[in-house]
Order: structure tokens, then C-alpha cells, then sequence
């Protein structure tokens, strides 16, 4: 396989993975009560720069820190299944 398609179909499994993740996670914070980043950017198309006093601690840790985590873990995770099928 060439050089661009392999690079090409790398990147699609590890795009897959992070929204496979992704959909996984906002399913379960949404069962938590926390706030998404949906939910998030809804509130402040509604209440402007006021939406951010909505959001308590536990909102802002998933979406900075933890979400971001996931998400990384889901290129980690699309990373390992590209290897695996090509090495």
C-alpha cells in the first residue's frame, strides 16, 4: 500500500476511535447530569458570558481535563488498532 494511503487510512481508524469514544462519553455524562460540550455552547449562545456561572466545578473539569483525556485516549486507542492491523 502506498505511503499516502496508508497515512490516510491511519488517520481515518484513529478518527473513527475518537468518535466512537467521544459518543460513548457524552452518553455517559449525559446520564451524570453534567454539562457537555453541547450543552456548554448552548448556554452561552442563549445567556452570553453570563452561561459560564452556570457551570459548576464538576462541568469545567470534565470539558477541560477529563474530556480531553478521553479524547486523547481515543487516538491512543485508534493508534493501537492501525498498528495492530498493519504491523
Amino acid at each position: 500500500m502506498a505511503l499516502q494511503t496508508k497515512l490516510a487510512f491511519r488517520l481515518y481508524i484513529i478518527g473513527l476511535s475518537i468518535l466512537f469514544i467521544a459518543i460513548i462519553a457524552n452518553g455517559m455524562i449525559i446520564r451524570l447530569g453534567i454539562k457537555s460540550w453541547y450543552d456548554a455552547l448552548t448556554l452561552l449562545n442563549e445567556y452570553g458570558l453570563t452561561a459560564f456561572k452556570q457551570l459548576s466545578v464538576l462541568d469545567y473539569l470534565w470539558l477541560f481535563l477529563a474530556y480531553t483525556m478521553v479524547l486523547a485516549f481515543g487516538y491512543w486507542v485508534g493508534d493501537k488498532l492501525y498498528q495492530f492491523i498493519f504491523k
